[in-house]
Order: C-alpha cells, then structure tokens, then sequence
C-alpha cells in the first residue's frame, strides 16, 4: 500500500521551512554535516534491497554524493554564486541622468519541494543533487518520497531531522499540497515526461505560478561519421553495448539512438557481442520499460538481440524521419536502436528535426565541413554535446551542464548537475540606496566575496577554489 503524508503534517512542513528560510542558516555548516553523516551511516543494504541495485553502484553513487555535497559547500564559502554586483553613485553617468547607487545580489528564492529520482537512490535521492543546491542557495527543502525506495528515504530524513532544513513526506497527493502551497517557491523533479509534465502543469496553474526544475528523459542519439564507422566498428560497438546496458539502461541519458552509416558493420558487431543482463529497478519499471519497446513500430525493423535479454532493434534513417515521434520515445531500460543512414543529408534533417535532448554525441576520427554543420545543430537541441565519448556517466563539476530543451526539461537554461544548479534557487535583489547598515554583507563596500564593482571583476577577500 502507498504511504501517504496527513495533509495537517504536510502544511506544517511547509510552514516551518518557511520560518527556517526567513530566519536563515549556514549552508556550509549543513552541506558537510549532512555529507558526513551519510559517510558514516549504514545504508546501503536497505537501498540494496530496495532497489536491486548491486553494492558496487551503491557504494560509489553515495561516494558521488557526499563528493557534490562538499562540492557546494565550498562554492559557497567563496561567496561567487550570489553574483554581487555593485555600481556606486555616479553624478556624470552617460546616459543622461545621474546613476545611483546600485548593488545586485541573489538570495533564497524560498521553501523548495524535491520529487527525487527513482534510479538513483542517493545522488538524486532525499540528499541528492536538488536537495544540495536548494540547501546551498539557502532554502530549505520539503522531499517527496519516491515510491521505490521509502525506508531509505526515511532513514535519510530521519538522519537529518535535527539540521531544521528538511522534511520527508510520502504520497502524491502530499506532493501535489506541498509543490501547490503558496509559501512553496520551486519544485524540482527527476523522472517521467508524464509524471514532470503533470507537476509541471500544476506549479504553472498556481494562483502564484512557480519556477519547477524538471527533467524528464531523453534519448541521447549518437552519430557515427563514416571515417570512425570504417576504422573502428568493433570498438564502437563495443562502448556502445557497454553504455546502454550500464545499470540495466536505466540512466537518463542512456544512449537510446545509434546512426551509422548504411554500410558500416557495426550492427554486425553488435549482434555478435554477449550483451549484459541485470535486473530492473522495480516490476513497475520493468513493466513500463516492455511495454514502451512493443510500442515501437516493426515495419521495416529487424531485430539484432533481444532474447531474454537487452534488446537491440534496426532501421533505416528514412523510415525514423517518417514516423519520429514512434522511433524517438525514451526507452527506460537497456533497449538500443540502430538506424542506418545512406544519405549525411539526412543525418542533418535528423538533427533538425529532433527534439529536446539531454545529450548528443558525434564520434568521428576528423573533424569535417558535415561534422561542423552537424553538431551546430545538435548543440541547438541539447544541452551537453560528446565528441568520441558516451553520455553515462555524468561528471558533478562546476562546468558540467545537465538539461535541454522541452522535453528533456522543463526550464531550458538550468542544469540539475554541477555547482551552477544553485541558480535555479536563487533570485535577485537591488539594493538601491540604501545605507551600508541595511545592505546584506555581500554587498556592502569591504565585501569578501568575488564581485563586479562598476564593471570590473573583482576576487575579493577570499580565494576561489577553482
């Protein structure tokens, strides 16, 4: 039976990570915390259990999210996420008129509402990646439960009870009170285009609309040139088959599209190769991801692998880019389609056409005037861009990029992935003049934080880690 949080209590914490974001807290202090105490907690047997998913990956995927943790923590202690920006009285200001004094900050956008992932139990989990940015921006944070794994959720919560800056509730109906509160200001979501869509709709149909952070799957094709196809069949097929089998394909930016050239042997290679099995997060997942390959269409499809394992399907370009919309639905789970091209004008109509994606990749030997006009195009549709390497496996730097256009996300300018994902929980203010008793730290003229003062950048008092 789903469990499901009393509205009463869901109110209540609401109510009271408003009051922690009014009253504010030290971010550092509770990245680290939290990072510590989920280094020397015992949960990996009950997310193991939970999940299916063998201890290795869990291991390291909690090691990914203490890392990112700290990671955050120490972005803030550098002050350089609040963009201070400061522009002091000007008398002669050339636009006509004298320039006040002017200085620009972000600050907590307020209470955040996660709808965590269901394939990552830790990284994108009750202290996931969403919880982290929003706890570093500032903002407390309400976690709706994902139904896969709710001991694991509750242990996590209970964990942090006594930080003040998050709560743990279950149900979707409690997760619809909570992102429909008024004093809720973000959602953030991992998952389905069904289920995102729908949150979506709901935080858009507020009273008071809000910002929702979703990202809600992609199919990450992979272009194959013809110098690569010839030189190296057997390596591509082989880092292929080890990309969309990892985990059981059930990574968000699982590679779901292979184009080669018509001509090439790599499907060969693929036919040939012993494909990994493993088993699916759930019998729901497992259910959803059978019924999405029976979907798709099998007039003019053949069948590479499929028995009682992975499952590998071919086709031709042309037929895709007359029925796209069949041929380029996410795929959850270890499910590959091979799609042979004869024509690179194609391959670029492809692209054109192609909806928003999380990633795409080229893998080719040398770069070419077709290469150039195609990633042009890809980059236009995604929101990371590979060149001779995969998509899984998503690195939490201060540069990486984690979104797309609709559908892959709901807000094409953010990233769920890598320190610049606090921005989405961040909102700006000017002060304008206001006495230097009255303006944040941050603003005021001995700032210690990196800032731009009437134009020029400026490292402040304190040394940037990176």
């Amino acid at each position: 039976m789903t469990r499901e949080t009393p509205l009463q209590d869901v109110h209540q914490a609401v109510e009271a990570a408003d009051r922690t974001c009014w009253a504010g807290f030290d971010p550092v202090t509770v990245l680290t915390t939290i990072a510590d105490r989920l280094d020397d907690a015992d949960l990996i047997g009950v997310a193991q259990r939970e999940t299916r998913l063998p201890p290795a990956r869990l291991r390291g995927e909690l090691t990914r999210t203490t890392f990112q943790l700290r990671l955050f923590a120490e972005l803030v202690e550098t002050g350089a996420h609040l963009g201070v920006r400061i522009d002091h009285a000007d008398p002669d200001w050339p636009m006509g008129a004298p320039r006040p004094d002017l200085r620009r900050v972000l600050q907590p956008i307020g209470p955040v509402v996660v709808f965590p992932a269901g394939n990552f139990p830790f990284a994108f989990g009750v202290a996931g990646g969403d919880t982290a940015s929003a706890l570093a921006a500032g903002c407390p944070v309400v976690v709706k439960a994902h139904p896969g794994h709710p001991e694991l959720s509750d242990l996590t919560g209970e964990l942090l009870r006594d930080l003040g800056v998050l709560t743990v509730i279950h149900g979707e109906e409690a997760g619809r009170a909570a992102l429909t509160h008024p004093l809720v200001k973000a959602g953030a979501f991992t998952g389905s285009l069904r289920g995102g869509r729908a949150l979506f709709d709901l935080a858009a149909a507020r009273p008071e609309p809000i910002p929702f952070y979703g990202e809600l799957g992609s199919v990450n094709p992979v272009v194959v040139a013809r110098d690569a196809a010839a030189n190296r069949p057997r390596r591509i097929a082989e880092e292929a088959a080890a990309s969309f089998t990892l985990g059981a394909g059930q990574f968000c930016t699982k590679p779901g599209l292979l184009l080669v050239p018509q001509d090439s042997t790599i499907p060969q290679e693929l036919a040939a190769l012993d494909l990994p099995t493993a088993p699916m997060l759930s019998r729901r997942v497992e259910d959803a991801y059978r019924g999405a390959v029976a979907a798709i269409p099998r007039d003019g499809v053949a069948e590479l692998a499929g028995a009682d394992g992975p499952v590998v399907l071919m086709t031709e370009l042309r037929r895709v880019l007359a029925d796209l919309e069949a041929f380029t639905r996410e795929c959850f789970g270890p499910f590959l389609l091979v799609v042979t091209y004869a024509d690179d004008a194609d391959v670029v109509e492809f692209a054109r056409r192609l909806e928003g994606q999380l990633t795409a990749t080229v893998i080719a030997d040398q770069p070419s005037d077709w290469i150039t006009h195609l990633t042009r195009l890809l980059a236009r549709r995604c929101g990371r861009l590979l060149w001779n390497q995969w998509p899984t496996g998503v690195s939490v730097t201060h540069a990486q990029h984690h979104g797309g256009p609709y559908p892959a996300t709901t807000a094409v300018a953010s990233t769920s992935v890598g320190t610049a994902a606090v921005e989405r929980f961040l909102r700006p203010v000017a002060y304008q003049n206001f006495p230097p008793a009255l303006l944040p730290a941050a603003v005021r003229d001995d700032t210690r934080v990196p800032a731009l003062v009437n134009g020029r950048l400026t490292e402040g008092a304190l040394t940037m880690r990176w």
